[in-house]
């Protein structure tokens, strides 16, 4: 019987010719990243055990992204501590907040190629199953995980039961990845895909461009997975090959056992949105279509990429918001990109806001927080109560598409108005 991607790579890294559904590992991380919310706590519980060095520092690395441009003091002092501690411990990959390249670490991490397919990544952050889009093992761990990592280089899984969903066909020209997790996740629930590998397959996938496919890892969080997963193929080593980072390609077997087996139909996908007060409360945007809103969002990990951006512009060209529309891009490489291709001028010119790169909004921290009663259309992937500001606040998470279009119009709106797709 052969295996999965997610146990090959978890074979190579726990030094076993196989590994199978349930069995506990010890496993060799490649790579570990950090940044202001779960750096300072990791590193300082190795601080505080007297721990001198960690494992690898060439193989960690640190972004500031949350709580930048710092919105108080006592996030100021958290960025001070955190350099304080990557200094000590001898960070040097290290994204700090206006120098150069920083930004949200998912985005990040794609745009640096600071993770390369067939790695086991771990990440102080939940949506670090991101990753998997490149084929990589990412998968997201607390505070005291993560100190266990960097200190010894190795951390223990069970190895997860592998759901595969085959996407056939092609998604519509005012479809996107987001969309189609949000049809995913809505079929099978938040918990749908609890400590499952989510491993997806077929000709929707291979007309993905990679950014798609990060998206649609990324969301499989909201799945209750333990990693969201994509073989790598031409596209991925080309991306690579142009950074000059060499991987040995790996995929499942034929005959690899699956738990479960679901087939989507790309072409049959509409634009979706998930309601308060979860990413599994999805259903098309035509069911709630001309829903009045006070606010649209676009960035964040599942919404500030430059294809993200891309999608917004063709629909805010020589057009006008009649909402508070804000948009950050993702790294200060997609702004400069963004910036290149005229994409900034016109989010400019339709009268949006442009903000720098942070995760700020999206968790409700700073840079936009929703008030008491305010309704947002956002581009981000979690929907839960306050999550971006007051607790009756409402956010109804959709595509970069149907939040552009839903900016021109003040309401829920399929984008499909302004594609004709």
């Amino acid at each position: 019987m052969g295996m999965t991607i997610t146990e090959k790579i978890l074979a190579r890294a726990s030094n076993k010719e196989r590994v199978d559904p349930g069995e506990i590992i010890i496993a060799r991380v490649d790579k570990v990243m950090i940044h202001d919310v779960s750096g300072p706590p990791a590193l300082k519980i190795l601080e505080d055990l007297g721990v001198e060095k960690v494992f690898d520092p060439s193989r960690v690395w640190v972004t500031e992204d949350h709580f930048v441009p710092p919105p108080d003091t006592k996030s100021a002092k958290n960025l001070i501590e955190l350099r304080r501690l990557a200094a000590k411990y001898g960070l040097r990959k290290y994204y700090r907040w206006g120098v150069g390249q920083y930004g949200v670490c998912h985005a990040l991490c794609f745009e640096e190629a600071l993770v390369a397919p067939g790695e086991v990544f771990i990440g102080g952050d939940s949506h670090t199953n991101t990753a998997g889009g490149i084929g990589s093992f990412a998968a997201g761990m607390g505070h005291t995980d993560i100190a266990f990592i960097l200190k010894n280089g190795w951390t223990w899984l069970r190895v997860p039961e592998t759901l595969l969903f085959k996407i056939n066909g092609k998604l519509r020209e005012h479809v996107m990845a987001k969309d189609l997790a949000l049809h995913i996740i809505g079929e099978i629930g938040a918990s749908g895909a609890s400590y499952k590998a989510m491993e997806f397959k077929g000709e929707g996938i291979k007309n993905m461009n990679l950014e798609e496919r990060l998206t649609l890892c990324n969301m499989t969080t909201e799945a209750g997975a333990k990693n969201g997963i994509i073989e790598p193929d031409e596209k991925t080593i080309q991306y690579f090959k142009e950074r000059g980072v060499e991987f040995k390609p790996v995929c499942s077997d034929e005959d690899a056992e699956y738990l479960e087996e679901f087939s989507v139909d790309a072409s049959k996908v509409e634009p979706m949105v998930a309601k308060p007060v979860s990413p599994a409360n999805s259903s098309p945007v035509s069911e709630d279509e001309g829903l009045e809103i006070d606010r649209v969002y676009i960035g964040s990990c599942t919404g500030g990429k430059l294809f993200d951006l891309r999608m917004a512009a063709r629909i805010m060209k020589n057009r006008r918001v009649k909402i508070r529309t804000e948009i950050a891009p993702a790294t200060q490489s997609i702004y400069l990109k963004a910036l290149n291709e005229g994409l900034i001028e016109i989010f400019a010119k339709a009268g949006a806001i442009i903000l720098p790169p942070t995760c700020g909004a999206c968790f409700g921290g700073h840079m936009g927080v929703l008030g008491e009663g305010e309704i947002c259309v956002s581009t981000t992937n979690r929907n839960f109560p306050g999550r971006m500001g007051h607790r009756s606040s409402k956010v109804y998470l959709v595509s970069p598409l149907t939040a552009a279009a839903s900016a021109i119009t003040g309401r829920l709106t399929n984008p499909r108005e302004f594609l004709h797709g």
